[in-house]
């Protein structure tokens, strides 16, 4: 089911980092997440509910911003 919430997202296991772009545009790096909290994203019906119950607030993040 695609996201009303969440346009896209990566994750890089090496770094245990989680880059997710949301609808508005704007895109976040999580830091220190767990290769099992991604394939469990990347499996769940909803994935904006997913992020917000176990990855906002949980990780440390940083936005990215275009030059």
């Amino acid at each position: 089911m695609p996201s009303t919430v969440i346009r896209r997202f990566d994750y890089s296991p090496e770094r245990e980092e989680l880059t997710v772009e949301f609808v508005t545009g704007r895109r976040y790096l999580y830091s220190g997440v767990p290769r099992e909290e991604a394939e469990a994203m990347r499996a769940a019906f909803a994935k904006g509910v997913h992020f917000n119950r176990r990855i906002r607030d949980r990780y440390a993040f940083r936005e990215l911003v275009q030059p």
